[in-house]
């Protein structure tokens, strides 16, 4: 077999993610390795934790990266936190939650969930009676769910948490860095993202963060391993279940100790470093209304075009936009010319939405002017084509008239 080098072809990708990565980003990623002890790489991870803490506006001690995708940080949080016969309670809303669900019931915890209607959120007064009727340890919530393109509000959650006695888990993988996400503020517990997204990276490094509250129980649990343990070092009867995952142990590798764990994804730290450096230095304000500005016109340009806008709009997130596929159009047919003739990727949708909803992102690098205009274009001719009556220009047009 004779493998030629690898060469993209050159695509637009506005689906729920992943999205172009940032070319800062990808230039950060190409530079030369270096030891993971290195003081240079020490270095580099001390200022992507101190970088992050801007990111998820915390002064949490206890913030790094988990290296792996999103869901790595989605498991190292659970399984860090739940113990075999924790009660658990999931509010599901769409299909973040069930892997949420998932992984806990994995984990071995005792799950419980509330469900709401793929397209709607819950509210304080739903949740809490839940968390009185359940009792759980933890509270595990997805922020804002691509697959809906709903975000739950967080704002009153971390109080309900704190007067029954449970610590709260968020999965911001969607919604981190181009919606207001206010971690200390709204006194969340541990944090989990991925850089795909609104972060404008590639996928495979997780960053996270956990209270002072949480890092006691992730340390309750600390089993440190015995090639590297010292007199003295915790051993745990019952550990952590996955050694790759257990929080007490990367803990340990971020912190002063620098114990050995894993050796660390350098290229991948690069480039989540630069993520951050990026947010920080636009001020995450401004990022979120940068989200909003190019979402909002993506939605008024899509409704010119004559698509019905899926899911409770008064909770949508900035950066992606559900919308019902019109009646006569195959949608897996008019994805595939969007990205046949058009170079452009949006995205399908899971479960009841299957064949129903196709969504659009505006994410990351992607939330721009041009990337808005140009889908919205080649959305109005996979349309015409498959029989659907619109004005010509009416998406585009809308989208500059609401730029202004």
């Amino acid at each position: 077999m004779s493998a030629e080098p690898i060469n993209p072809p050159p695509r637009l990708l506005m689906g729920p993610g992943p999205i172009n990565a940032d070319p800062r980003v990808l230039r950060a990623m190409s530079a030369q390795l270096v030891g993971q002890y290195d003081p240079a790489m020490t270095a580099y991870m001390n200022e992507t934790m101190e970088l992050y803490r801007g990111v998820f506006r915390t002064q949490n001690e206890a913030t790094l990266l988990v290296d792996g995708t999103s869901r790595a940080g989605i498991e190292a949080a659970l399984i860090s936190l739940l113990e075999p016969g924790d009660v658990v309670l999931v509010p599901i809303f769409g299909r973040f939650g069930h892997l949420l669900r998932e992984i806990a019931e994995r984990a071995q915890a005792d799950v419980r969930v509330i469900e709401r209607e793929w397209g709607t959120v819950f509210t304080p007064s739903e949740i809490e009676a839940a968390i009185i009727e359940h009792k759980p340890k933890l509270l595990a919530v997805v922020h804002g769910d691509t697959s809906t393109t709903v975000a739950q509000p967080l704002d009153e959650l971390g109080e309900l948490c704190r007067k029954h006695g449970v610590l709260l888990y968020t999965d911001a993988t969607a919604s981190l860095g181009g919606n207001t996400f206010e971690t200390d503020q709204w006194g969340i517990d541990v944090v989990t993202a991925g850089l795909q997204k609104c972060l404008g990276g590639p996928s495979g490094s997780a960053p996270i963060t956990l209270s002072a509250a949480a890092v006691d129980v992730v340390n309750s649990r600390k089993s440190v391993e015995a090639g590297i343990r010292a007199e003295g070092d915790a051993v745990s009867a019952h550990p952590v279940r996955s050694n790759y995952f257990d929080l007490g142990q990367i803990l340990d590798y971020w912190g002063p100790r620098r114990l050995n764990h894993h050796t660390e994804a350098t290229s991948m730290l690069y480039g989540a470093r630069e993520c951050a450096r990026l947010l920080v230095e636009e001020g995450l304000p401004n990022a979120v209304e940068r989200h909003r500005l190019h979402g909002a016109a993506m939605v008024e340009g899509l409704r010119a075009l004559g698509f019905e806008i899926f899911g409770d709009q008064s909770v949508r997130m900035n950066n992606v936009v559900g919308v019902y596929i019109p009646d006569g159009i195959d949608g897996d047919a008019g994805r595939a010319t969007m990205l046949e003739d058009f170079g452009i990727e949006i995205g399908t949708s899971f479960g009841p939405l299957h064949g129903k909803v196709w969504r659009v992102g505006v994410m990351g690098y992607n939330t721009r002017r041009d990337a808005v205009l140009t889908t919205l274009a080649a959305l109005e001719n996979v349309l015409s084509r498959g029989g659907v009556t619109v004005t010509s220009g009416a998406g585009v047009g809308a989208a500059v008239d609401f730029y202004g």
